[in-house]
C-alpha cells in the first residue's frame, strides 16, 4: 500500500461504519507495530476525563485499543451546536479548520506506521461547511474505503452518487466492503457486485454478514433516548435483550411469557406484571441462573415508592418515562444505537466478525 492510511466512509446512516472500522483497526494492528485513528470531523461529542471534547467514537477507540495519541490529536473539528450557522455567517475561519485538520494528520503519520480515519455518514456530509468527507480526504490526500448495506441494485445506486462526488474532488475509491448482507444471499450478492464494480476497476475487499446482535441495544441506549435515570440495576446497565415485550394483558397470560433475557414495556400502574418479573428474577436467582430482565415503565403515574424499593432490591435494570405506551415502543422500535466503549460485548462481537470478513491481503496490496 503506497499511502499510510485510509479514509473509510459509507453511503448512508447506519450503515456500519464505526463497526467496520472496529475490524479495521483490530486487524491493521496485527500487521503494523502501530495504528492511528482520526475522527476528522465529529458530530456526536463528548467530554473526556481530561476536560477535551472530542467526537464519540474517539473515546471508544483511543479507550478499546489502548491508543497513545492524545485526544486532542485524533478529533480536529467537532461539530457543536451552531456550528453550522457560525460558518455561514463568517464566524469560522475555513482555513483554520483545514490547517488542523493537517496537523493532527501529521501528528498521526509521525507517529504511527498507519492511520484509519473515519468519516461522518455518507460523503457530502459536511457539504453545507465546505468540509464533506470526499473534502476532507482530498485534504489529508487520502485513498477511500467505502461502507454500503449489503445489497445490489439499490446498494449500487448509492455507491454511484458518492463515487461521482469523490471524483469531482480527485479522491480515489480504492475499495468497497459490503455490510449487513444476509447470508443465505451472500454468494450472490458477491458475485453480482464484483461485476458491477468492474466499471470503475473497483475491488470488493469485504463482505460482512448481518448480526442481528450488534442491532441490539441495551437498557442503557433506552435510557439515553428516553433521558430518563434508572430507577433501579445500575450495575447491569450494559445488559442486552433477546426479546422486547409490550405488556398489556392479563397477569395470567403474562406469566405464560415470560422468558429469558426479556425487555419489558408496560405502565407503571400496572403493579401486578411488575412484582410478577421481579418474583421470577428471584426464582432465577435461587437456582443460579442468569439475571436477565429489563423493565420500562411508561405512563402519566410514575411508580409507588413501594415499588421502586423492590426492584432496587432485585437489581433489575429499570426506568420510568411519563410517556405512553404506544408512543414508547413507536421510540425503540425505530431506534439504532451506536456502539460505545462501555458495551464490550457489542465491540468484541463487531470485532470478531469484520476482522474475519475483510480480505487484508487484498487491502494491503491497494
Amino acid at each position: 500500500m503506497k499511502k499510510k492510511g485510509l479514509f473509510i466512509a459509507s453511503t448512508g446512516q447506519h450503515v456500519g461504519k464505526t463497526t467496520t472500522c472496529l475490524g479495521l483497526v483490530s486487524g491493521l494492528k496485527k500487521r503494523f507495530k502501530s495504528v492511528g485513528f482520526l475522527k476528522p470531523v465529529g458530530q456526536e461529542h463528548l467530554l473526556t476525563n481530561e476536560g477535551v471534547v472530542v467526537d464519540k467514537d474517539v473515546i471508544l477507540f483511543k479507550d478499546y485499543f489502548s491508543l497513545l495519541d492524545p485526544y486532542e490529536m485524533m478529533s480536529p473539528i467537532v461539530f457543536s451546536k451552531g456550528f453550522t450557522k457560525d460558518y455561514l455567517d463568517g464566524e469560522i475561519d475555513r482555513s483554520a479548520l483545514i490547517e488542523s485538520l493537517k496537523v493532527c494528520y501529521q501528528h498521526l503519520k509521525e507517529h504511527n506506521e498507519f492511520i484509519i480515519a473515519e468519516g461522518t455518514g455518507h460523503v457530502g456530509v459536511g457539504s453545507i461547511v465546505d468540509l464533506n468527507n470526499a473534502q476532507v480526504a482530498a485534504i489529508l490526500n487520502l485513498d477511500m474505503i467505502l461502507i454500503v448495506s449489503g445489497g445490489i441494485g439499490s446498494c449500487f445506486d448509492s455507491i454511484a452518487l458518492n463515487y461521482a462526488l469523490c471524483e469531482s474532488y480527485g479522491v480515489k475509491i480504492k475499495g468497497v466492503i459490503l455490510n449487513k448482507v444476509l447470508s443465505e444471499k451472500k454468494q450472490m450478492i458477491v458475485e453480482y457486485m464484483e461485476k458491477a464494480l468492474r466499471r470503475w476497476d473497483i475491488p470488493l475487499i469485504g463482505a460482512i454478514p448481518f448480526d442481528l446482535f450488534l442491532t441490539n441495544p441495551t437498557i442503557d441506549d433506552y435510557v439515553n433516548l428516553f433521558k430518563a435515570p434508572l430507577i433501579s440495576g445500575e450495575n447491569y446497565k450494559i445488559r442486552h435483550f433477546t426479546h422486547t415485550r409490550l405488556v398489556a394483558t392479563s397477569l395470567e397470560v403474562y406469566k405464560t411469557l415470560i422468558c429469558p433475557s426479556q425487555l419489558i414495556i408496560t405502565p407503571a400502574s400496572r403493579e401486578d406484571i411488575i412484582l410478577e418479573t421481579i418474583k421470577r428474577e428471584f426464582e432465577m436467582a435461587e437456582k443460579n441462573e442468569t439475571l436477565s430482565a429489563g423493565i420500562i415503565l411508561t405512563g402519566i403515574l410514575p411508580p409507588k415508592p413501594s415499588v421502586i424499593e423492590q426492584l432496587k432490591s432485585s437489581n433489575i435494570p429499570c426506568f420510568y418515562t411519563p410517556t405512553n405506551t404506544f408512543n414508547a415502543m413507536k421510540m425503540i422500535t425505530s431506534y439504532t444505537s451506536k456502539l460505545k466503549k462501555e458495551d464490550t460485548a457489542r465491540v468484541e462481537e463487531a470485532i470478531l466478525l469484520v476482522e474475519g470478513h475483510i480480505d487484508f491481503d487484498r487491502l494491503m496490496s491497494l
